[in-house]
């Protein structure tokens, strides 16, 4: 028995975490075929000889929404072979299964069914590649509304109840595996008003793990219920302080975009562990959150399913030991994962070799190109000397910069070179281009609107995008010091989309007016007074409900304006835009937002936004495109160019210190049984992303007073790769916590 084992006592929870095992991936390759299924053995294999209490996946257990036949009877086998046996569970259920397993036909966790025989119980929650079909059924009905000599046609997007014909059965494949009793699915919300999230309670001796877990939503989606307050995690009412709160989420956790990922300050302050799946790249040391106070893991992906330099990052599980209030993640590599080397070329860096004046510069360019492929293959070959189970053929991805005159030679024929080395003779090589008018982007006199407009048709570019890239420019050249970039895109955004003319005049009006009134609230008189008064009161405004309020002010004036000059509407759509989300598997640097589901192609379609004037669900604050914006053009035969034009007179700009706040919870301890609680509303919905509600002086000086190193919960890393002798729980108990 090794020393780890000697020191997990009948308090110790043993966890074997994992996320995105994408089961499936490549299955009809001939040579990678096997990879994800031999991993997922490995992981398996490993919660058994480390007699784990449970496995805890994070989703995308699936790569495809409708796995294969052969994908699930290679799934449903293995978790036969490891997890059924005669080995006692030595940990008890104390919540209402019933509700934390609300969506299957036997509500109960799988060890405690009398006609199965588990020794190690899995929990997952779904991902977006494996996600439940039908749940957001959405149906597109055409209305023709009869006029005389004119026939209108609408297109009208309705979300159908969960009862209607027209809807699936809302399954996915991890529900398959739960009615096999095989995979315990929790984490699963039909509701798209509002979520509650009901731990799953947990206690093996004196340790209590109170089990949170939310399956994949799109992201827009999700940040607009956070935005809004609809998202609540229910706590025990008694003892709250003497649980470790384990939380589990699949969603973006890098931002692309101003509302497609989940920031880490949305999550409640209580929980003390997050589990971060979707991401692929392994980051498993937990990082602690400064602002909340919590720690977060992201495992990463078991499989490189993108040739990206995120996914070249080695591949890890987490094998989590929680007693009391204190844990240690110690990571284990993963050893059966099939090697993956990447390295970029930029051929512009290489004047003394090659230029693209000279003669046969694309032999000479397919030559150095073919002597990197190689010294990568040889690399691969020295790593993985001594280790067996490791795939043979590595990945091997080049990424070629050609910009500057070079031109692209045949891929194709190169990669053929390699067919007998590598894993992927198709795709060795990537030609890329840097887009080179980025560079001229000095000053707005340099600044090539026509150039911009004509890229954003090519590559995805929004008019938020082009706003932001002109707010980039302006910010060095001290313009724009009223407007502040998200509602000045908004407002460009009703301009282009709505032709809401008005909309840009009403929001400089508007926001002159009050800055104005705070100006004279304030008191100050002095020229540079009224430039950092200015600044501090913009930087004030950014990303909260504030700003969102006064573009909504100046929009609904904007229309005020145009039925007081009886214009007709430019259009008539019904439809509410829908939530757009996006994979974040494909790249480390963000996707343009239109592109399609990210890393190795999503199990699902991606979902088109649409743009309208209907109301349906309410708007998040900071919303960048679903959120109608106002935003106006002082002159209304302006063109989209004009748009961009600052207001004259502006002062200079600054910057604000940034602002903390704390939550408020709500204690109750009158019931004997155990139940749960709500915590306390918080402030306007809309500040639900950067502001707490102040607590109380006695929970401020507790937070003030704890210890800012990673000793503070007693948490501690281990590696597998350092041979030291193992303590999983030196450093201080947690104290103060709520």
């Amino acid at each position: 028995m090794t020393s780890e084992n000697t020191l997990d006592d009948e308090d110790t929870f043993k966890i074997l975490i994992a996320t995105d095992i994408h089961l499936g991936y490549l299955e009809k390759d001939a040579v990678r075929g096997n990879d994800t299924f031999n991993t997922f053995d490995e992981i398996l294999k490993c919660a058994k000889q480390n007699q784990v209490d449970f496995i805890l996946l994070g989703g995308d257990l699936f790569h495809e929404n409708k796995p294969s036949r052969r994908c699930l009877h290679s799934c449903i086998s293995l978790l036969r072979k490891y997890c059924m046996g005669d080995t006692p569970i030595l940990f008890d259920v104390l919540s209402d299964q019933a509700v934390n397993f609300s969506n299957s036909k036997f509500p109960w966790v799988n060890y405690q069914d009398e006609n199965l025989n588990i020794s190690i119980p899995v929990f997952s929650v779904h991902g977006n590649h494996d996600d439940p079909t039908g749940v957001r059924s959405v149906a597109k009905v055409s209305l023709i509304q009869l006029k005389p000599q004119k026939h209108m046609s609408v297109s009208l997007y309705v979300t159908l109840p969960l009862s209607s014909p027209l809807q699936a059965d809302g399954l996915c494949a991890l529900d398959l595996l739960s009615s096999a009793g095989l995979v315990n699915h929790f984490g699963r919300s039909q509701s798209v008003e509002r979520i509650e999230i009901s731990p799953v309670l947990l206690q093996k001796g004196s340790t209590k793990l109170a089990l949170y877990g939310i399956g994949s939503i799109p992201d827009e989606r999700l940040y607009r219920m956070f935005v809004n307050n609809q998202v609540t995690m229910l706590r025990p009412k008694e003892d709250q302080d003497q649980w470790f709160n384990l939380f589990t989420i699949h969603q973006n956790r890098s931002k692309h975009g101003a509302t497609n990922y989940i920031p880490e300050q949305f999550l409640d302050d209580f929980l003390d562990l997050v589990v971060w799946g979707h991401e692929h790249e392994c980051l498993i040391n937990p990082s602690r959150n400064e602002q909340r106070l919590f720690y977060v893991t992201q495992p990463g992906s078991s499989v490189a399913t993108s040739l990206s330099p995120g996914e070249a990052v080695k591949k890890h599980i987490g094998l989590l030991r929680v007693k009391g209030r204190k844990m240690n993640l110690q990571k284990i590599p993963l050893h059966t994962v099939r090697q993956f080397f990447i390295q970029d070329l930029v051929l512009s860096e290489h004047p003394d070799l090659f230029n693209p004046d000279m003669p046969k510069v694309n032999q000479k360019v397919e030559a150095f190109c073919q002597e990197k492929v190689e010294a990568m293959i040889e690399e691969a070959e020295r790593d993985r000397l001594g280790n067996p189970l490791t795939p043979e053929k590595p990945l091997i991805r080049l990424r070629v910069d050609y910009s500057g005159g070079f031109e692209a030679f045949n891929a194709t024929r190169f990669s053929q070179k390699f067919v007998e080395q590598v894993a992927n003779p198709k795709d060795v090589v990537h030609f890329i281009r840097q887009k080179e008018y980025k560079a001229k982007v000095k000053g707005e006199e340099d600044v090539d609107f026509g150039q911009l407009l004509s890229h954003s048709s090519t590559e995805g570019l929004r008019v938020e995008d082009l706003v932001k890239e002109y707010f980039q420019t302006a910010e060095k050249t001290v313009q724009l010091s009223l407007l502040t970039e998200q509602g000045m895109g908004k407002a460009v955004q009703e301009y282009v989309d709505k032709e809401e003319k008005d909309a840009i005049e009403e929001l400089i009006r508007y926001q002159l007016e009050k800055t104005q009134r705070h100006l004279q609230q304030r008191g100050v008189l002095t020229e540079e007074e009224i430039d950092q008064e200015i600044r501090r009161f913009r930087e004030s405004k950014k990303n909260t409900a504030e700003e969102d309020e006064e573009v909504q002010v100046a929009l609904n004036r904007a229309k005020a304006h145009r039925k007081e000059r009886g214009d007709a509407p430019e259009d008539l759509d019904l439809s509410d835009e829908p939530d757009f989300s996006m994979d974040s598997d494909e790249d480390s640097a963000p996707p343009p937002p239109t592109r399609g589901r990210g890393r190795g192609g999503r199990g699902r379609g991606q979902t088109t936004a649409r743009r309208g004037k209907g109301a349906a669900e309410p708007k998040p604050a900071g919303r960048a495109r679903s959120q109608k914006a106002s935003v106006v053009n002082p002159t209304q035969g302006r063109n989209i160019m004009d748009a961009f034009q600052a207001p004259p007179q502006r002062p200079s700009r600054g910057a604000v210190a940034a602002k903390s706040y704390t939550d408020e919870i709500t204690i109750d301890d009158d019931s004997d049984d155990v139940s749960f609680v709500k915590p306390a509303s918080r402030l306007t919905p809309a500040s639900r992303p950067t502001q707490r509600a102040s607590s109380s002086s006695s929970s401020s000086s507790r937070r003030g007073s704890q210890s800012q190193s990673q000793s503070y919960r007693g948490v501690t890393f281990d590696d597998d790769d350092d041979e030291e002798e193992f303590d999983p729980f030196k450093g201080s108990s947690k104290s103060g916590r709520r």
